[in-house]
């Protein structure tokens, strides 16, 4: 994905899980892993010693003065190494998705929200230089999959360009740095830059806030960091969490649905706290008959949408540029509807700091 998408202190007691959170059927092992290690009240860098899960939170833990910025440079970028590389979307998907985990061994610590930047290898044929640095959203927590602190996760979508002539991908024009993603193995060394960004960072002060998230294809990676931290890490935020975390997400049909797995189980034990509506294009159809894209799904509960952003909710948009002229002009009609000014709306919500976007 092209452009979505950390250490201080904050003690809280090792105790076990609560139940409402061990209660569920089906786990997955990372989750197992986690829930183990959760209970063991163990640190990530002495997992035998019982002492606290406190090593990358802030002081207190919204506090956000502190979150790492452009820690590596193009220059001198950070060398990570492949740990797993995955396909994640089924046989019928538009497109091959994969997660890929990177060890960075704690010297690049992030936040949710923030995006790597990775160099592929090579020469630009263009300008006969060396390949130029692409963003990606981290698609994990600070503290990794495996609660270690040392690994992130991206989600990356390998582009292809279909060539009619040919009837085949024309490997001329692929994307250089998502086929190379892709492609890697474990071990293989990966040139990274960043972490940047802070638009995307969940406001964590209010346990209490609505988080309204949406996504098209592999935009879904800040959330899956949001989601992960809130309802399967054991962090502070997560402990005291008592809104709505609400995601929405666009892709073509079933099987190119990302991470849906977590998501029905999260949906689960959570269902006061969590909800997840997808825009399947190629499956389902909206009120006017057409195909079901991702403003036609928002659209409708427009209604409660707006009403949970008056009272304080953040809504978020991560993916494909081409997804916001159609969410702003839904917003618009709606607002219209409702004898609102859209523009004095989305001035408010701005101001606010409700209001995060970043496409690509």
């Amino acid at each position: 994905m092209a452009l979505a998408i950390a250490t201080c202190a904050f003690g809280f007691a090792g105790s076990a899980m609560p139940a409402s959170r061990l209660a569920s059927s089906a786990v997955s092992p990372t989750m197992a892993l986690e829930r183990k290690f959760w209970k063991s009240g163990a640190t990530a860098s002495s997992p035998s010693s019982g002492g606290k899960q406190d090593f990358l939170e802030a002081t207190p833990y919204w506090d956000q003065s502190n979150v790492p910025v452009n820690t590596y440079k193009n220059k001198a970028p950070f060398i990570a190494k492949v740990v797993s590389v995955k396909r994640i979307v089924g046989p019928q998907a538009t497109g091959e998705t994969c997660d890929i985990v990177m060890d960075h061994g704690g010297k690049m610590p992030y936040w949710e929200g923030q995006s790597y930047g990775v160099i592929p290898p090579g020469i630009n044929p263009k300008n006969g230089k060396p390949n130029s640095v692409r963003l990606y959203s981290i698609a994990s927590t600070r503290y990794g999959d495996d609660m270690t602190g040392k690994t992130t996760t991206l989600c990356v979508r390998r582009a292809t360009y279909w060539c009619p002539e040919l009837k085949a991908d024309d490997p001329a024009k692929k994307g250089v740095c998502s086929n190379y993603l892709c492609d890697s193995s474990p071990g293989d060394e990966l040139k990274l830059t960043g972490p940047s960004g802070k638009v995307m960072l969940m406001p964590e002060k209010d346990p209490n806030v609505d988080l309204i998230m949406v996504a098209t294809g592999t935009g879904i990676a800040p959330y899956r960091g949001f989601i992960r931290r809130l309802f399967v890490e054991k962090t502070p935020f997560g402990e005291v969490y008592n809104g709505l975390a609400w995601l929405f997400l666009g892709v073509a049909n079933s099987d190119a649905l990302l991470y849906d797995d977590d998501w029905q189980e999260i949906k689960k034990k959570f269902p006061n706290n969590f909800r997840v509506d997808y825009a399947l294009s190629r499956e389902q159809t909206n009120k006017a008959g057409g195909k079901m894209y991702i403003q036609d799904k928002v659209a409708e509960y427009a209604d409660e949408i707006f009403s949970r952003m008056d009272k304080g909710a953040h809504m978020y948009f991560c993916g494909l540029k081409g997804m916001m002229p159609g969410i702003t002009d839904m917003l618009q009609d709606v607002s219209k509807q409702k004898g609102l000014v859209w523009e004095d709306k989305l001035k408010e919500w701005k101001e606010n700091g409700q209001w995060h976007v970043e496409v690509y």
